[in-house]
């Protein structure tokens, strides 16, 4: 019963329409009109080059040109440009420049550009220019450039320029550069030049960096700013900061280390050594010596390193961190883990080109990662051999 009752609605809406549509007094108003449509070809108001439509209500609908608001369960065809508000079940397609709000289910379809907001449940397309805000559920793609607010649930892909703040599930695209803030769940990439912030959680990728970058690993050409990660790396020139457990360039030396002191009694580490700067990983055992059960641990310095002597004797001084895993050492007043914090200084004398001895004096406190007392504290005396080149 519903069902006959909404045909022979939807049958009147389109009689009254048709004969309102034949009118004189339309006629001589067409190109202003509105547009009450079930199907393309089957609607109130003719596509043609003059027609103007203000308002259009219908299922699936095909209009010259929209001043005003355009209503579709299933979706809405433009064929000029397009002002005002589209929402659409399915789709909103226009093939010349949107102005204006697009709300569509699945997609929007712009072939010029975009001005004004656009939410989709699927994908944003605009061919040129999209300026202000695009929001959908996965992925935005936009010609030439974007400027303003950027939301894709996966992914943003913008052929040139990125302006304002782009969000991504996985990843922001830039072909040429970002302007402003990117921020990705894995990551962020410019083709040619990043001003402003990257934010990742796996990865960021640029040419030229003028700004930040964040992530697990931070990639740049050349840069100036900051870079923050697990692992940093700029291929020509960097002037700033890299903070991170390995900061690398082309330049970069990777010397292993072997060294006792008087903590752990043989520690294995790797220097990754810049000019002046460098970090270190290593793990060291048994960290409370052999009198007590096994105990080992892991640790991350970082420092700097100037010339005392010619190239043969050097002074450098670091921050550490040690992680401490007491294993069986917990039924003996220690707690299960818990880290060492070791500012140290070094005299290292290069014995030629391939071998240096290194003498350590520094500070050790170790203390529970719950708040309390130090567990030990005490100065720390270390020795050991770097290989320079190998």
């Amino acid at each position: 019963m519903k069902q006959i009752i909404s045909f022979i609605l939807i049958g009147s809406l389109l009689s009254v329409g048709t004969l309102f549509a034949q009118s004189p007094s339309y006629q001589a108003k067409k190109k202003v009109g509105i547009n009450l449509s079930l199907w393309k070809g089957v609607a109130t108001q003719s596509i043609d080059s003059t027609s103007n439509t203000t308002l259009n209500i219908g299922l699936l609908s095909a209009m010259n040109q929209l001043n005003g608001m355009s209503l579709n369960a299933i979706g809405g065809v433009c064929l000029q440009q397009a002002n005002g508000i589209q929402a659409a079940g399915i789709f909103n397609l226009n093939k010349g420049n949107t102005n204006g709000i697009q709300i569509a289910g699945i997609t929007n379809i712009n072939g010029q550009n975009t001005n004004g907001i656009s939410l989709s449940g699927l994908v944003n397309i605009t061919s040129n220019y999209a300026q202000g805000i695009s929001i959908t559920g996965l992925t935005n793609i936009i010609g030439i450039d974007a400027k303003g607010l950027t939301i894709g649930g996966l992914m943003n892909f913008i052929g040139q320029e990125a302006k304002g703040i782009s969000v991504a599930g996985i990843a922001n695209i830039a072909g040429e550069s970002s302007r402003g803030i990117a921020l990705a769940g894995l990551i962020n990439i410019s083709g040619e030049q990043t001003k402003g912030l990257q934010v990742a959680g796996l990865g960021n990728i640029t040419n030229k960096l003028n700004g930040a970058q964040v992530g697990l690993a931070n990639v740049a050409v050349r840069g100036k700013g900051l870079q923050i990660g697990l692992v940093n790396y700029y291929n020509e020139s960097f002037d700033g900061w890299q903070l991170g457990l390995v900061n690398a360039n082309p330049n970069t030396k990777i010397q292993p280390m072997l060294s006792i002191n008087n903590n752990a009694s043989v520690n294995v580490s790797i220097r990754f050594k810049n000019p002046k700067t460098y970090t270190i990983l290593g793990f060291g055992m048994p960290y409370l010596g052999f009198d007590k059960p096994f105990a080992a641990s892991a640790f991350y310095r970082v420092g700097m390193e100037f010339p005392l002597l010619d190239d043969c004797l050097f002074i450098s001084g670091d921050m550490g961190f040690q992680h401490i895993e007491s294993f069986k050492n917990k039924h003996h007043d220690y707690p299960k883990r818990y880290y060492a914090l070791q500012p140290r200084l070094s005299i290292d004398y290069h014995l030629n080109e391939q071998f240096s001895l290194f003498v350590t004096g520094g500070y050790s406190w170790d203390k529970p990662y719950k708040w309390g007392h130090c567990i030990d504290k005490g100065f720390l005396i270390e020795i050991g051999t770097t290989i320079l080149k190998m």
